[in-house]
């Protein structure tokens, strides 16, 4: 099927049941079908998968899954959406339309992602999606966004959401996608991703503190460590010169918050839980 098609059958279907995207919740429909036989492509799907795909639109991409996959659990927060999935997707048995927020509600087990999602969700949904155990995710995510996963230590892009995406899973960017493969196009240009949940790759004696370490570091990620150390030392009652003390005579101290590798973070926190003991 060519883009035009798809294109021509969004815009039939929104005439049709005379439905307008909502920009509040990102509906930005994906028309170009090589981009979506690329998307199903890249998750390498059995006939033993069970697909999640978050924000059905019409379908198209649910239909491809359909074909390729065990089944597919289709998420869509939109009611009058889902009323129209209902009709459009009628006879394919393999199908679970859920309707609900991604965020909110119960999901079956699944051993695939495969899904364009609203990019005002992309964060929250990675990590509810990395609570989970399933074997990857295929998702096309904001360019900026998922530019920002994959950043190299110590470049603009690198930050918090780097550091902790990378404890908790392996992040690839694939393919570029133009705003022009959606209707109504987005403002921003997008990128197909593949994350692979995995074990943390180093260990760290606390998530808690290591999170919250992360977290307040990076809101000086200009600064050295041993600076942005210090609101980190006052919210567990570290205070004066005990603080400074503290903060000079930590692992990397010199650095630059920037210039910390993950790893980094966890012996930084790992060194701060025993002294804190």
């Amino acid at each position: 099927m060519e883009r035009i098609n798809l294109l021509r059958r969004a815009k039939h279907l929104l005439r049709l049941y005379g439905f307008f995207p909502k920009k509040r919740l990102g509906q930005h429909f994906a028309v170009n079908s090589d981009m979506l036989q690329q998307l199903v492509s890249h998750a390498s799907l059995t006939e033993d998968d069970v697909v999640l795909e978050v924000g059905a639109g019409f379908g198209f991409l649910t239909r491809l899954l359909s074909s390729e996959c065990k089944k597919v659990v289709a998420v869509e927060v939109d009611p009058n959406m889902v009323e129209i999935l209902r009709e459009q997707l009628r006879g394919l048995q393999n199908v679970d339309l859920i309707e609900g927020d991604i965020l909110k509600v119960p999901l079956p087990p699944f051993s695939k992602v495969v899904s364009a999602p609203p990019y005002s969700i992309s964060s929250p949904l990675l990590f509810r999606l990395l609570e989970r155990k399933f074997d990857w995710a295929v998702l096309i995510l904001q360019k900026e966004f998922a530019e920002r996963l994959a950043a190299a230590v110590g470049s603009k892009d690198y930050g918090r959401l780097t550091v902790t995406v990378y404890y908790r899973a392996e992040v690839e960017l694939l393919d570029y996608v133009p705003r022009t493969m959606f209707y109504p196009p987005p403002d921003v240009d997008s990128m197909m991703i593949r994350l692979k949940p995995r074990d943390p790759p180093f260990h760290v004696e606390d998530e808690t503190i290591f999170f919250e370490l992360v977290r307040t570091l990076f809101t000086q990620r200009n600064k050295k460590v041993r600076n942005g150390l210090i609101p980190f030392l006052r919210k567990h009652e570290i205070t004066g010169k005990e603080a400074v003390e503290l903060a000079d005579s930590m692992v990397c101290s010199s650095k630059r918050v920037r210039e910390l590798a993950p790893e980094d973070f966890g012996i930084l926190a790992n060194e701060l839980l025993r002294k804190f003991c």
